[in-house]
């Protein structure tokens, strides 16, 4: 599962869709996509069983026997293979059209028996790579649909795996859709908050030496959290039409506890969004902080230049070719025998003078 490390996250995917004027609810499959496996958990409150690389005769003969099934199917290569379990368990053409184009937004729909629910989970942190996770869930089944390995479902296998009391072994599917969908939801909170310590630090270093590399950071970061507030922000909205749903195998009891996820979404998109408009605002003071560098030094430079201006005038006559024997007023300090002091000594005075006049201005 993703690392709680701070990168530009950013969709690497082009979204698949049937040709225009296909059936509604044909089946095409990415090129792209790995090849589809099964992983079958079984539940009972006496006792669970997990059975990876399942097949379809497996799951048929545990519909029959155990009273809640997981089936958790990785990879969206055989279209025919999805065909069939959405023939086993009556999953609705048009929500598994939308398990195998992925790049849905978030969303929640809900048909006669089942539910349709659909979010993405940070896939590879490093690579910024985000994927698709779809659930399906009714009475007595759950169902999942992924696009690669690598999932945060793990603590909900142990708590699975568990002996008695376990709510995942009493409850029934509307429950473990729960766990399943809070554990994706909660997996955010790790890259957010690495996320959220990256700006305070580059916030503080910003205010001590301010440079160039922080703006290439920031903007980074903030495309990494656009990308997680266009994530976010629909699924609060999904998230809460679960809470308000009447279908029959949705429980009031889980209806809290989906609540209690909502409320972790809300938490987690308003942080992006608080940490969104500080980057903006650290932009900002960077490019300020630059531009008040800026002028510092253009103001330096023209304080020197003013200074030396009129010392530049002062040699610029004093070097001209006067000959003092052809006239009197021809530069008759050259002949004197301290012309060269005197003349240093009045530039320096000239200099003081306008340094001092600076000071007083509040120039320097």
């Amino acid at each position: 599962m993703a690392e709680a490390e701070t990168i530009a996250l950013r969709p690497q995917r082009h979204v698949r869709r049937a040709p225009v004027g296909a059936s509604p609810g044909t089946l095409i499959a990415d090129p792209a996509a790995r090849q589809s496996a099964l992983n079958l958990t079984l539940i009972s409150p006496e006792a669970c069983e997990f059975i990876n690389n399942a097949s379809l005769d497996d799951v048929s003969a545990a519909c029959e026997k155990w009273p809640l099934i997981w089936l958790d199917c990785v990879g969206l290569a055989n279209v025919g293979l999805i065909e069939e379990i959405g023939r086993i368990f009556g999953l609705h053409t048009l929500a598994l059209e939308d398990v195998v184009n992925t790049g849905q937004r978030p969303k929640a729909d809900f048909f006669d028996d089942h539910a349709f629910f659909v979010l993405s989970m940070i896939d590879d942190a490093k690579a910024g790579r985000y994927e698709q996770i779809s659930f399906f869930f009714g009475e007595n089944f759950v169902v999942t649909f992924q696009e690669r390995e690598g999932d945060p479902f793990e603590p909900v296998r142990q708590r699975i795996r568990t002996s008695n009391p376990s709510r995942l072994r009493h409850r029934k599917a509307d429950y473990l859709a729960y766990a399943l969908i809070d554990a994706v939801v909660d997996s955010y909170f790790p890259i957010v908050d690495a996320t959220a310590d990256k700006v305070d630090e580059i916030e503080n270093d910003l205010l001590e030496q301010p440079h160039k590399q922080q703006i290439s950071q920031l903007h980074m970061m903030r495309r990494s959290t656009n990308v997680l507030k266009r994530t976010l922000w629909p699924l609060r909205d999904a998230l809460l039409t679960l809470t308000r749903s009447d279908a029959p195998f949705i429980t009031a009891g889980t209806k809290i506890y989906f609540n209690d996820t909502l409320d972790h979404a809300i938490r987690l998109s308003e942080s992006v969004e608080s940490q969104r408009d500080t980057m903006i605002g650290l932009i900002e003071v960077q490019l300020s902080l630059s531009q008040a560098r800026t002028n510092e030094i253009v103001g330096v430079l023209t304080i020197v230049s003013a200074i030396f201006i009129p010392l530049t005038f002062l040699a610029g006559i004093w070097g001209m070719n006067f000959d003092p024997s052809v006239s009197p007023w021809n530069m008759p300090e050259l002949l004197a025998p301290y012309g060269y002091p005197a003349a240093l000594g009045f530039m320096a005075v000239v200099a003081v003078s306008l340094v001092a006049f600076f000071h007083w201005k509040k120039w320097l």
